[in-house]
C-alpha cells in the first residue's frame, strides 16, 4: 500500500502532459470550427443539420496535419473518403474565398 501511495505522484505527473495535449486538441478543434470556411456540407451542399450541430469527421493523412471536416450527416463521410482530394480542394478554395471576404457554399449534390 505504501508503494502505491509513493508511486501515485509520479504516475499523476506522468499523465499531466496527456491532459495538456487533450486540452490543446479541444482548443484546436474549437478554433478549426470557428474558422471553417463553409456553412454547408462540402459533399452534399446541404445545410449542416446533424441535430443542432454538424457531423464532425477528422481526416487523417500521413505526413499532414489532421483536418476537421464538418458534414451534414454521417452518410457523407463515405463519399468524402472516396474522393478526399476533391473535397479538400473545395474546402481550400472556400477558405481562400473567405479570407478575401466572400461567402461561399458547397456543391449542388443532394441526398
Amino acid at each position: 500500500m505504501k508503494l502505491i501511495l509513493r508511486s501515485l505522484p509520479l504516475l499523476l505527473a506522468g499523465l499531466l502532459p496527456f491532459a495538456a495535449i487533450a486540452a490543446d486538441t479541444k482548443a484546436a478543434k474549437k478554433d478549426s470550427k470557428a474558422a471553417y470556411p463553409l456553412d454547408t456540407c462540402v459533399v452534399s451542399g446541404e445545410k449542416m443539420t446533424h441535430g443542432d450541430k454538424p457531423f464532425e469527421y477528422v481526416h487523417k493523412e500521413a505526413g499532414k496535419p489532421d483536418r476537421l471536416i464538418l458534414l451534414c450527416c454521417e452518410d457523407c463521410v463515405g463519399d468524402f473518403k472516396k474522393e478526399p482530394a476533391k473535397y479538400l480542394a473545395k474546402l481550400d478554395a472556400a477558405a481562400a474565398e473567405k479570407a478575401r471576404g466572400k461567402a461561399t457554399t458547397g456543391s449542388a449534390h443532394k441526398h
